[in-house]
């Protein structure tokens, strides 16, 4: 008999590791809108009704599943996540009929911007954790509940560390086509990425071969700088390049949304993915996976 998933976060990412999972586990996901149903079902997930945002509505998840798949991004707001508390809570709750069952294992997909700005360094999973932003905070918070539950109730709980995910329809387009700068080379900031394919197969692959307690990057081998990124993007797409200008200049001509990220530079490793997680990357580089896009996306044609 399949062991059952509870998968918390039925986005992209979750659907794209759908097929995946199929094939070793009965597949339930969480789902706040009704309307939303349709498609998990369509992707072999079963969907369950509930709101990380409404604690009485999570009671159901108590004792439902061996593994939890926990992808859901925390609130827009504050420096707590509340939505993985309510999350923990609920699974945590005793059973009149089942007793108290927890999963057996959790995955909790986190950001690398809980290391905040590391001037460039490159950094392994040790590095010490300054998240700058309320955003990252709210992620920092999530896995310290993550990993603290984990260690008080006996489950084994580990951490993927993402950063910035691309796909045919998750590229920068917009942005260059409304010309919008980018920094000067030498005052650039590094940035690191991850395509969705390979984001959805190291999710399996941490379920099936990730050690307790442990923190992974997931995360390809290249180490550019944001403007490349924007450049390569460009190229393929047959767009001009994003204008450069100095960091002096940024105020006004850039949302404080992305001065957030242009303002930390770091270069992640990826070396424990590899050999811990057995991840083959299907697109080991960002020049690869956007060649790959380019080739399907009828933007590009």
């Amino acid at each position: 008999m399949k062991r059952t998933l509870l998968i918390i976060g039925c986005g992209d990412i979750a659907l794209r590791a759908a097929p995946l999972l199929q094939a070793h586990y009965r597949l339930l996901g969480l789902c706040r809108r009704a309307e939303n149903c349709r498609q998990l079902r369509s992707h072999g997930i079963t969907p369950v009704s509930g709101d990380l945002d409404n604690s009485r509505s999570l009671a159901k998840l108590a004792g439902m599943a061996h593994a939890v798949l926990h992808l859901a991004p925390p609130p827009d707001h504050g420096r707590r996540d509340t939505r993985t508390a309510n999350l923990l809570a609920a699974l945590t709750k005793r059973s009149k009929t089942i007793g108290r069952m927890l999963p057996q294992q959790l995955v909790y997909i986190s950001t690398s911007g809980v290391y905040g700005d590391c001037s460039g360094a490159l950094i392994d999973e040790t590095h010490p954790l300054n998240p700058q932003t309320e955003r990252a905070m709210r992620r920092a918070a999530a896995e310290r509940q993550v990993r603290e539950w984990g260690q008080r109730n006996r489950v084994n709980v580990s951490i993927l560390r993402v950063p910035g995910i691309y796909a045919a329809d998750r590229l920068p387009l917009a942005r260059l086509r409304e010309g919008v700068p980018a920094l000067l080379p030498e005052e650039d900031s590094y940035t690191n990425h991850i395509h969705a394919d390979d984001l959805a197969g190291s999710v399996f692959a941490a379920l099936r071969h990730a050690k307790p307690g442990r923190i992974y990057h997931v995360c390809d081998d290249s180490h550019l700088k944001m403007g490349e990124y924007l450049d390569l993007v460009a190229d393929r797409f047959g767009l001009p390049h994003p204008p450069r200008i100095a960091r002096a200049e940024v105020n006004g001509r850039i949302s404080p949304g992305m001065l957030s990220f242009m303002r930390e530079s770091r270069r992640l490793t990826n070396t424990r993915m590899k050999h811990e997680l057995h991840v083959n990357l299907r697109y080991p580089t960002v020049a690869a996976g956007i060649a790959a896009s380019a080739a399907i996306s009828p933007e590009s044609r």
